[in-house]
């Protein structure tokens, strides 16, 4: 069975990216319950793992942007990252929001019901043995917490190495490879690693590309995707589903 035969469809048109966009500290569990405050059923989020190989939200390599922590991600435990603030870099009345495990990410997406999208964010300076070693636990302890509802998670990369790492682990789950610009080869690509979906720089993406992949039975998700009209051009290419910082303005497409 080719990995277009099984169709997926994602539960909502627009995704909040990084939880909260610009409304909340990004990748913390302030950010997905914002998400869910504002009426939306679906978040986007990297997962990068931590000392020891603990699975935690993080989309940089390092901690300065977004914490009060500095040095490589994989340096610090799962108990000195949970003591750091990954909130008032947003906002002040975030102070002290942790940097959130996957266990814990999960426990919230699946109390509010949310879908969600997990980007599997190899360190990068690990090269290709940690982005498979990432695909492997992330993708296991995926399996683990959404056991009974598979149909609530989806896994995404830009790394072929942790898309195929993930589908040795957890080839139950759905999973979707990311591009900045869609290549000429994409549905090689996606045959390989038997991916369901294709997720792209919507300002990269043009009309015939997007029916094509539409057309090969492929799920479409575009980020990120900040205005409304560009939002509403792409669905009419027939692209499923946009990622958003922008929560604000995003709310009714949800």
């Amino acid at each position: 069975m080719s990995a277009a035969a099984r169709s997926f469809r994602y539960p909502a048109r627009v995704i909040a990216h990084r939880g909260g966009g610009t409304l909340a500290p990004e990748n913390t569990l302030a950010g997905l319950r914002e998400a869910r405050v504002r009426g939306f059923a679906a978040v986007e989020f990297d997962v990068m793992l931590a000392r020891g190989d603990a699975p935690i939200l993080m989309h940089d390599d390092t901690l300065e942007r977004t914490t009060s922590g500095a040095g490589a991600v994989p340096e610090h435990a799962v108990a000195d990252l949970a003591r750091l603030d990954a909130g008032s870099w947003r906002d002040a009345r975030f102070a002290g929001e942790p940097v959130p495990t996957l266990a814990a990410a999960a426990r919230v997406c699946r109390d509010l019901g949310l879908f969600a999208n997990v980007e599997l964010k190899p360190y990068a300076p690990g090269g290709e043995r940690v982005a498979r070693r990432t695909g492997s636990v992330v993708a296991t302890q995926c399996g683990q917490l959404w056991s009974d509802a598979t149909d609530a998670v989806l896994l995404s990369s830009f790394s072929e190495a942790a898309l195929d790492a993930a589908r040795a682990a957890a080839p139950q789950l759905a999973r979707a490879r990311l591009f900045d610009a869609v290549p000429a080869d994409w549905q090689a690509r996606l045959r390989a690693s038997a991916c369901l979906a294709l997720h792209c720089n919507g300002a990269r993406l043009d009309a015939a590309t997007a029916r094509a992949i539409k057309a090969a039975g492929y799920g479409l998700m575009c980020w990120t995707v900040n205005d409304p009209g560009d939002a509403h051009r792409l669905f009419d290419w027939g692209v499923d589903a946009v990622c958003t910082d922008r929560l604000d303005l995003f709310a009714a497409l949800g």
